[in-house]
């Protein structure tokens, strides 16, 4: 079966070397978080809001290690909603597994949290 990790964090400035990073810390924490192997990840899709624009954070994975070299990552930007979060990176990872979907760790960081705080872990669960 697969099922869908989502992740999401945000940057302080539009930098190459920031968004690589947040988005490197973020994808680590998904795969820690979930027990991913890259052999169980389908895709990935990486959204950036429309000031997200210094580079690619698909760079991140290829910087992980190895393994990630062959999953397949796509970028793509968000739809424009006013008055939304700004410099948001958003990650949506399609993996094997045979979790239930409320086995599923979704992971944000930074001003994310945010954007779902009903399904960000309680300390101690």
């Amino acid at each position: 079966m697969t099922r869908g990790v989502r992740g999401a964090t945000t940057i302080q400035e539009n930098e190459a070397d920031e968004i690589v990073l947040q988005t490197k810390k973020l994808v680590k924490d998904m795969v820690e978080q979930n027990n991913i192997k890259p052999d169980d990840v389908s895709h990935v899709f990486i959204s950036v809001t429309k000031d997200v624009t210094a580079g690619f954070p698909a760079k991140a994975l290829r910087q992980i290690d190895d393994s990630w070299k062959y999953v397949p990552v796509m970028c793509m930007t968000e739809i424009d909603v006013p008055n939304s979060l700004s410099k948001c990176i958003r990650v949506m990872m399609v993996i094997r597994t045979d979790k239930a979907q409320q086995e599923i760790h979704h992971v944000f960081h930074n001003n994310a949290v945010k954007l779902r705080p009903d399904l960000l872990q309680k300390e101690g669960e």
